[in-house]
């Protein structure tokens, strides 16, 4: 036994002053080979220095794709002192309590921050590049390189030592897609920021443990650089994406139709006599909640206090969660205004999609549930509500076969009703003979809608749109979109065409969503930025 805990004890304490000596070199003697880099203008380096450095050279010098953005680095750079103690401040905050949660566990007493500074030197950007979309979205493709000075010092206080790490000389290089989308017209005017990266990152840092560079152990070193790069691609490379929400709903984020529901008015009961004859000629007004489209009704029941309509309507629905409808009853009056015989309404959330479900509601004078006046009997109303979301594919493919053991891919397309959603987004280089106050028209099956006049501009941008809901998919048909110029005042010839384009709905309906830039006929260069969507239930 003394001959085996003689050699165990030699081998350990052999190993401890190896590990013990190697660090007080890296301490004591590594650090001094190190030197200030030499400064020297580019006229003074050999062809073969210049090679060399080419690859630090900024993007936009060697890519037209590229955008310098001095006065975004200048910016950075003036609000970098500030910045620097922001950041550093709320790392301590969003590190002290994973500190906390350390401290009396493996003898550890207190681990706090020694010293924590990014440094005097900014992340500058190498050059940006922006991509033009017809997406209601902005993409650039920023290049940050961050030479730091950074120097992080963590102190763990284990029984009665001191043990301490310290991060220095950060390196950083990245190539972020930012997507900035939807864009909306509500500060800062889009909904969601999305980030991934386009290049494995370099990150190259040193790392000192008891005041020794661990980094210059051989082979340590680029272990854990590749390590940590693998690791960041793995997590944030593209296509994956880091998706940060700005705007919410009630931020004024714009929501897109997500279904239909089915309104079926079926029946009042007890209504209020307004006439003097003891009856009422009632009608059921009806809308959404955060709509500007006009309310429907149905029709006229005269001189009935249990009337029943049996009517069908259909609203489009955006946001099922917070949407209500809103339905006011009245008694029709011939020359002075509508009285009102109650109101109530259903909030969405009560249903339950592609199920329908009876309402018997009692009419109220108002909505405030303090008013006195809802104490009075003002009779009942009975509807029935049916909420159908779109479909997620508005087509099926299916593969068929020819007998010879050739085979196809045909898209089924669904036979259900739905809603054609048209976006006339801009026009480009339009101009009329006497005046250029664009606005767009657009044409479908007998209706008419219109976008705002934009006066004297050649390059209008509208980004309104419009609905029109269907029974069937519109495979056979064509939507023609105006672009026409409006002259104020009642004056001789105040309307003049600028262009017009005729759509076919086929490649639509297949491919649920056509995102186009037409030429206008019937101008010279005229353009014109259209997005239709075909949704289905």
């Amino acid at each position: 036994m003394g001959l085996v805990g003689g050699v165990l004890g030699f081998g350990l304490g052999l190993a401890i002053g190896l590990a013990a000596a190697y660090l007080v070199y890296l301490r004591f003697f590594a650090a001094h080979h190190l030197q200030d880099p030499v400064i020297r203008p580019l006229r003074d380096l050999d062809s073969e220095a210049l090679q060399r450095i080419i690859p630090d050279i900024p993007l936009w010098v060697k890519s037209p794709d590229y955008e310098r953005v001095d006065w975004m680095n200048k910016f950075i750079f003036d609000m970098w002192p500030f910045l620097d103690k922001a950041i550093c401040n709320n790392i301590k905050r969003a590190t002290r309590q994973i500190f906390d949660q350390y401290a009396g566990q493996y003898g550890i007493e207190s681990i706090e921050f020694a010293q924590l500074t990014l440094g005097a030197l900014p992340p500058t950007f190498q050059g940006v590049k922006v991509y033009e979309m017809q997406e209601k979205e902005l993409v650039i493709e920023p290049v940050i390189r961050w030479a730091s000075t950074a120097n992080v010092i963590v102190k763990a206080k284990v029984h009665y030592f001191e043990v301490s790490a310290q991060l220095v000389d950060l390196h950083i290089m990245i190539t972020p897609r930012v997507t900035l989308k939807p864009l909306v017209p509500s500060f800062p005017c889009f909904a969601n920021l999305c980030v991934s990266l386009m290049e494995k990152p370099h990150i190259d840092f040193g790392f000192k443990l008891l005041g020794g560079d661990v980094m210059a152990i051989p082979g340590l070193y680029r272990f854990v650089q590749d390590q940590i790069s693998k690791q960041i691609s793995i997590l944030y490379h593209w296509p994956k994406v880091i998706q940060i929400p700005i705007l919410d709903g009630a931020s004024g984020a714009t929501k897109k139709p997500v279904g239909i529901l089915h309104v079926k008015v079926i029946r009042a009961m007890n209504l209020l006599k307004m006439d003097l004859l003891g009856k009422s000629d009632p009608y059921v007004k009806m809308r959404l909640s955060g709509e500007r489209l006009s309310s429907k009704k149905t029709s006229v029941k005269m001189s009935n206090l249990n009337p029943e309509w049996n009517e069908h309507f259909r609203f489009i629905v955006k946001d099922p969660e917070t949407q209500v409808l809103e339905l006011h009853m009245f008694d029709w009056e011939k020359v002075k205004m509508h009285d009102k015989l109650g109101l109530q309404v259903i909030p969405l959330r009560l249903l339950t999609p592609y199920e329908s479900k009876l309402f018997t509601l009692d009419l109220l004078k108002s909505m405030n549930s303090n008013d006195p006046h809802n104490k009075k009997n003002r009779g009942k109303l009975i509807v029935e509500l049916t909420f159908d979301p779109f479909r997620e594919d508005n087509s099926r493919t299916s593969l068929t076969s020819d007998g010879e053991g050739n085979a196809s891919v045909r898209r089924d397309i669904s036979s259900n009703g739905g809603v054609l959603v048209v976006s006339v987004e801009n026009a480009e280089d339009v101009e009329g003979k006497r005046h250029t106050n664009p606005y767009a028209e657009v044409l479908f099956r007998g209706e008419r809608k219109k976008t705002k006049v934009i006066r004297k501009t050649r390059d209008p941008r509208w980004s309104e749109e419009f609905q029109f809901m269907l029974d069937e998919p519109p495979v056979d048909d064509k939507i023609r979109i105006e672009v026409q110029s409006k002259r104020r005042g009642l004056r001789f010839r105040d309307k003049e065409s600028l262009g017009h384009v005729d759509i076919n709905l086929a490649d639509v309906v297949n491919n649920g969503r056509i995102n186009e830039k037409y030429h206008l006929i019937n101008s010279r260069n005229g353009a014109l930025h259209v997005e239709i969507k075909w949704n289905t239930v």
